[in-house]
């Protein structure tokens, strides 16, 4: 288990090498949302909820929001089955529809990544559900239920956090229409 400063500092450079990639290949729009599903467990070569660590998903944390908050980009971290994969998000990035619930993440019920995001964000809150204009999913934690449709995965040149699988997906809007339909190019999408 990572517990030295060396170990740690690694992740957090892993972690923001990996959400800076992310960005780059799914063009994120400021003020967009990444949703990351981070098992510190899995991280540190345990299994899924059976080796939490509060100094991982720190690190963790740290390096993601590194890359994040300069871009202007909300981190949605998600909490573990426990809290049926809730979200804990950043207030300021509420659409006006969606109604927060009640619970605080801690480290057995929530999971080290979703309780280091609600100790760290100015505002945070719980939502039962968003969707996340890309992700990160370190563990296989299941973040697809968060993000729009359509979920595109994103190869990342790293595919492992720690000792964890690292998976990543970024979304397009859907092509309706059919054989006849004309479509924008991507890039014009956003």
């Amino acid at each position: 288990m990572p517990t030295n400063e060396k170990e740690l500092s690694v992740l957090e450079q892993q972690a923001a090498a990996a959400v800076r990639e992310l960005l780059e290949k799914a063009r994120v729009p400021r003020g967009g949302i990444v949703v990351v599903g981070c098992s510190s467990s899995e991280v540190v070569g345990g299994s899924i909820g059976k080796a939490s660590s509060l100094p991982v998903a720190e690190a963790i944390y740290s390096g993601i929001c590194s890359v994040l908050q300069p871009a202007g980009i909300y981190l949605a971290a998600q909490c573990c089955e426990h809290l049926n994969r809730a979200i804990i998000l950043e207030h300021a990035a509420l659409k006006p529809w969606q109604q927060p619930v009640n619970v605080v993440p801690q480290p057995h019920a929530g999971g080290s990544f979703a309780t280091t995001a609600w100790q760290n964000m100015h505002a945070p809150v719980a939502l039962e559900q968003i969707e996340a204009d890309a992700g990160l999913d370190i563990g296989d934690t299941l973040i697809g239920m968060h993000l729009k449709r359509v979920a595109v995965p994103v190869r990342l040149s790293m595919r492992r956090l720690g000792q964890a699988n690292l998976v990543a997906a970024r979304t397009r809007p859907k092509f309706i229409g059919g054989a006849r339909a004309t479509y924008l190019p991507e890039e014009e999408l956003r």
